[in-house]
């Protein structure tokens, strides 16, 4: 079998939104909150459970029409309320491992209320790559992030 070299990138992503770092990190941490704007396959999603502490796991399986398995795992490794979180993940697909990431995600008081940065560190695995598509999927996940905080 020939041998493909993993590859890696990185990206940050801020957003500023109009609540207190509090309410922004609930929105990360309670688990129907977190579902509702992280999911993006909500049709197809045949598993979500989220155990937000350290060493703690999130899981989301989704199933597509074409019969394609995706599954992401997370661990969380270091949660400071309303000012951190930090964790790893990978995405498989019909079981092979696309890729690996390491995310931290940080919220700052602002003028406005809350300023977030989200910066993913990323490998990629045997010839997969997908940073723009992983680039814009994010931005997606936080644009409705920010409406779950507008919605309160």
């Amino acid at each position: 079998m020939k041998h493909i070299p993993s590859t890696q990138t990185d990206f940050v992503i801020e957003r500023e939104f109009d609540a207190a770092p509090e309410a922004v990190f609930h929105a990360w941490s309670d688990p129907e909150a977190k579902r509702r704007w992280s999911d993006c396959h909500t049709e197809h999603t045949t598993e979500y459970r989220l155990d937000f502490r350290p060493f703690g796991h999130e899981t989301h399986r989704v199933a597509y029409p074409d019969g394609r398995i995706q599954q992401i795992e997370k661990v969380f490794f270091d949660i400071e309320p309303a000012r951190r979180i930090v964790f790893a993940y990978d995405i498989q697909l019909d079981a092979r491992r696309l890729s690996v990431s390491l995310v931290t995600v940080e919220f700052f008081a602002h003028k406005r209320g809350t300023r977030m940065v989200y910066a993913e560190q990323l490998t990629y695995l045997d010839g997969h790559e997908d940073r723009a598509e992983r680039i814009r999927g994010t931005q997606e996940g936080l644009d409705r992030l920010g409406r779950e905080i507008a919605r309160g």
